[in-house]
């Protein structure tokens, strides 16, 4: 069985349970079910419910007629009460909430990709070229990052990548670039470079 944490579509989620994945998501507040069975659950973990409950809604007991889990849970970071729904009967309900919260790490993840990475488009859209080309954007980005701490530069990360994919054909110095340092000496001046063109 493998984990699918989507949206609510009581089609789509039925046919998920069909082919033995099992789903976890979030609850709309205005979902119809009856309760059929209430199982014992530990308050200190912040589980305030574990039900069986079968849909009651005209096009979602249609959609969906075998029965579901209902999960309760009170989360003490954000300060709010989480209704989960899943078709998995065997794991424990802290689990279930612990899923749906790794999942939420996942998206958070994204998003930072997304503001972050600067991956406005892909090369390749195969499984290998997307991760490939993920994986060279965290990569330079860790890098700039080393350098903008060994360097101790007030500018963000940013900025710093903006210098840089406006300067990377140019022959100077990172540290030159990004501070107001004169690299420039006599001896560059005057080098001992042969002239193939005397004017």
């Amino acid at each position: 069985m493998r984990l699918v944490i989507g949206y609510l579509d009581f089609d789509r989620l039925y046919l998920l349970n069909l082919f033995h994945a099992f789903f976890i998501i979030r609850a709309k507040s205005n979902l119809q079910f009856r309760r059929l069975y209430s199982h014992p659950i530990d308050k200190s973990t912040g589980l305030r419910c574990d039900q069986t409950i079968a849909l009651t809604g005209i096009h979602s007991a249609e959609y969906y007629p075998e029965q579901l889990r209902r999960v309760r849970f009170f989360d003490k970071d954000t300060d709010k009460n989480l209704i989960f729904l899943s078709n998995n009967f065997i794991l424990p309900a802290y689990a279930i909430a612990q899923l749906y919260k790794c999942r939420w790490q996942i998206e958070l993840f994204f998003k930072w990709i997304k503001q972050h990475l600067r991956i406005k488009s892909f090369y390749g859209t195969s499984e290998n070229a997307v991760k490939t080309q993920v994986w060279i954007a965290i990569s330079i980005y860790v890098l700039v990052a080393i350098i903008k701490k060994r360097l101790n530069l007030d500018m963000s990360l940013y900025t710093f990548l903006q210098i840089l994919s406006v300067t990377e054909f140019e022959k100077v110095s990172i540290y030159q670039l990004l501070t107001e340092f004169d690299y420039t000496t006599q001896e560059d001046l005057y080098s001992k470079q042969l002239k193939l063109f005397e004017l």
